[in-house]
């Protein structure tokens, strides 16, 4: 995280500051610029939530989260949606909105053709090999 003082603050401002954030187990990692001065918190990334503690203090402008909670996840590291191929044209994040039933929801198969008739043929749902099993008491 990066802790952004504001314009004007004093030495013992960014002292003070800076043994709070080695008091919560990091290492701070100083930069000053001609307008501003920020704090690096370095260190293991869980717990970091303690630092936006910081927030309150008069002399801190704004805490910033550098990373992602869930970068693996997130835009920043993949930019593509996820498309996952369920059966020949059916695509899981795709263009079309794809339903999925289990067999709590499917109990016989008179059931599933009452719930697919109002369907059109174009959009008869895709049945995978174990739809055909009797639905179990869930």
């Amino acid at each position: 995280m990066i802790i952004v003082l504001k314009h004007g603050t004093t030495d013992a401002d960014v002292e003070d500051v800076s043994r709070r954030i080695q008091a919560m187990g990091y290492r701070p990692h100083l930069s000053r610029g001609e307008a501003r001065t920020i704090i690096g918190a370095i260190g293991d990334d869980r717990g970091k939530e303690r630092l936006l503690a910081l927030e309150s203090l008069e002399c801190v402008e704004a805490v910033v989260r550098i990373l992602q909670p869930f970068k693996l996840a997130s835009r920043e590291v993949h930019p593509e949606n996820t498309r996952v191929p369920v059966t020949a044209g059916v695509v899981v994040g795709g263009e079309r909105v794809v339903v999925m039933a289990g067999p709590c929801s499917v109990e016989s198969r008179e059931r599933r053709s009452s719930a697919a008739a109002p369907s059109s043929p174009a959009r008869r749902p895709t049945r995978s090999r174990g739809s055909r099993r009797r639905a179990s008491s869930c």
